[in-house]
């Protein structure tokens, strides 16, 4: 069996466990168990963000232990406060169910479902049907709201406001834990460190009430090293959907990595050895655009195939070939992404420039033209009036020219 403490731990993967690390170590590294990780289907797709916890359990499912994927289409209906300064927006079931199928289908590229190797599991078919009396005569008693108050989760929410529907959330996750060791014998939690309170919630649960050891472990809340929380760039979110986010956008925008962040991220979104990756720390500048590339490539590959990533690294290298605007490489870009938003964050977004200074610095220049006309506003925005047939057309410099297709 692999070695999966030091895999998970020499790329950055381990924050927080609930035993000492030596512990931890010993049962990753030993028989198969059971592990779980929770998603709540608040959107029809998961982005960049959620890819840690289930590069995670693809490593463990590699290694031999089973994986859990909770879709919690019963704690949606709440709300996780946890990271939170104001309430999330109330769903409706009917939009939680479609949201769901999104998450699922894309958990499934990344976890092998068939023959039980993994399970794909509801919480709403144990928290759905729960009587709110019974279960808080069952579960209640082993809380105490002086505890709770203390909880990471809760602070931000207690200077703002935490609705008593958002109180609940932490009681109904540690009920996850209980249920699913219950069910299936799972004995470790795993998650980001922000659902650090709600992961010991849920072990002190399981010993209460069963006088059994189960176990947690976070992963860190990584952020680029701008400071902005991985999964947004200028433009929004970074979605695994590729209607939502295309494989191009999702291409460029691993290859806009910073160099500060190029060889952390490689250990953390690809499936490249370490050994490999460990070359590429002793780049500097302009050597590292290689592993940009590798990185960016590599990337989109796990989430959206080969055959889309080869197309994405293509078009990525025909924008810096000598052209013609006729001869353009092409982009779909998202509606959504294109109404009111700055000109120079979507040339970011789309690859023609590295950073919002360069994009910024190219108008001022007179250095980008957009549908033949020469754009002299950094504040430019786009609206419906800049489409031509749902073409944008941009043009940096004299020779490097693109095409971005709106999609409706």
């Amino acid at each position: 069996m692999t070695q999966l403490f030091e895999e998970l731990n020499s790329r950055g993967l381990v924050k927080q466990s609930t035993i000492e690390l030596e512990r931890l170590k010993s049962i990753l590294n030993g028989p198969s168990l059971s592990v779980y990780a929770g998603f709540d289907p608040t959107k029809s797709s998961l982005h960049v963000g959620h890819l840690i916890p289930i590069m995670i359990l693809a490593r463990m499912q590699m290694a031999g232990h089973r994986p859990i994927c909770v879709v919690g289409g019963g704690t949606a209906l709440i709300g996780d406060p946890s990271g939170r300064d104001s309430m999330r927006e109330m769903l409706t079931e009917e939009k939680i169910q479609e949201n769901m199928r999104g998450i699922q289908a894309q958990l499934s590229r990344f976890i092998d479902f068939s023959e039980e190797k993994a399970l794909l599991v509801n919480n709403y078919d144990w928290l759905g049907f729960e009587n709110y009396i019974d279960f808080i005569r069952k579960i209640g008693p082993h809380f105490t709201v002086n505890r709770m108050l203390t909880a990471d989760c809760f602070k931000i929410r207690m200077e703002k406001g935490l609705s008593f529907l958002e109180f609940n959330y932490m009681i109904l996750q540690a009920y996850d834990y209980f249920t699913l060791y219950k069910k299936f014998q799972c004995t470790l939690e795993i998650g980001g460190d922000d659902q650090w309170s709600n992961i010991i919630a849920g072990v002190e649960l399981v010993r209460r009430i069963e006088g059994k050891e189960v176990f947690g472990m976070t992963n860190p809340l990584l952020t680029r090293s701008d400071g902005k929380k991985m999964g947004k760039s200028e433009g929004g979110a970074i979605w695994l959907d590729a209607e939502m986010t295309s494989p191009f956008e999702y291409f460029q925008y691993w290859r806009n990595t910073t160099d500060d962040d190029v060889v952390r991220f490689m250990k953390i979104y690809t499936f490249l050895p370490i050994s490999e990756i460990e070359r590429y720390s002793a780049m500097k500048g302009e050597e590292l655009n290689e592993a940009k590339e590798i990185l960016a490539y590599e990337a989109t590959k796990i989430v959206h195939g080969k055959s889309e990533a080869d197309k994405a690294k293509e078009a990525a290298m025909n924008l810096f070939r000598k052209g013609s605007a006729d001869g353009a490489p092409e982009i779909n870009m998202n509606i959504n992404l294109l109404n009111g938003k700055l000109l120079a964050d979507i040339c970011v977004n789309a690859g023609l420039f590295d950073s919002k200074s360069e994009a910024k610095r190219m108008i001022l220049q007179g250095g980008l033209t957009m549908n033949g006309v020469k754009v002299e506003d950094v504040a430019k925005t786009i609206s419906a009036s800049d489409y031509c047939n749902d073409i944008i057309e941009l043009k940096k410099g004299k020779k490097i020219y693109l095409n971005i297709k709106v999609v409706r």
